[in-house]
């Protein structure tokens, strides 16, 4: 997975598989869904992050266990 924060565009890129993107759908207004050719979640943008996040600049991963 990688996580982009770009300050130009002020867009967050959330990529959870690279893979050709074959269609996208905004699911709520800012939030961008990309799919692959089978319909799997490929990635997520938010646009106007800075408005809509706390902190774009800063992820926070955590992994959790059964």
């Amino acid at each position: 997975m990688k996580v982009i924060y770009d300050k130009d565009t002020d867009t967050l890129t959330v990529i959870f598989v690279d893979a050709p993107v074959a269609e996208s759908d905004e699911d709520r207004p800012g939030v961008i869904l990309d799919f692959d050719s089978s319909g799997n979640l490929v990635s997520l943008e938010i646009l106007d992050a800075s408005k809509r996040l706390r902190i774009p600049e800063t992820v926070e991963y955590q992994v959790v266990s059964g």
